[in-house]
């Protein structure tokens, strides 16, 4: 009996500590700083198809040029980032993005003589066809074209160009055979 009640008293004192701890009471601070995040605020900017399902954590970067089709899926920790200016990303309908993947619309100058972050971004347009299935942790870089139907492997890195129902692997992402 007694040693139920110091239980009982101790669950009482740690819910009492946690309840009482800085970082609780801040928490709604964290709150109002979180709509700034690039998968909160970014998301209003989209042009989205129906029945798109994104996962709660997608980084988008400049969204007012990113296009998803009707019924696209996107992945956990997934970044989709049109460029600054003028590169677009365009999804086509029912292609499915797996967990962590990057897609990137613009790459950085690499003249010498000037840091690399002070040289104006090089922006090219992605587009991915409809019915898709890009693999977890895929990278896909500026200026690339998916087409209909094409499967890109995990750990890829889409250097050039992947014709319509191709299943692409590696790094660089190389066409290994044909769907069918």
């Amino acid at each position: 009996m007694a040693v139920a009640r110091r239980s009982i008293l101790s669950r009482v004192a740690r819910a009492l500590k946690s309840a009482l701890d800085p970082g609780v009471l801040l928490h709604p601070l964290r709150l109002m700083h979180y709509y700034g995040y690039t998968h909160v605020a970014q998301r209003r900017l989209l042009h989205l198809g129906k029945d798109v399902r994104l996962a709660p954590n997608v980084s988008f970067a400049n969204g007012e040029r990113i296009a998803l089709g009707d019924q696209v899926q996107v992945g956990a920790r997934c970044s989709l980032w049109a460029g600054k200016t003028t590169s677009w990303i365009r999804v086509g309908d029912r292609t499915t993005f797996g967990p962590e993947v990057f897609v990137t619309a613009a790459d950085y100058g690499l003249a010498a003589g000037t840091r690399i972050t002070d040289q104006a971004m090089i922006e090219r347009d992605i587009t991915i066809g409809t019915d898709c299935w890009i693999g977890s942790r895929a990278i896909l870089t500026a200026g690339i074209s998916i087409g209909d139907g094409a499967v890109i492997g995990a750990g890829s890195v889409v250097t050039r160009d992947v014709p319509a129902g191709a299943i692409a692997v590696g790094v660089p992402a190389r066409v290994v055979r044909m769907r069918g």
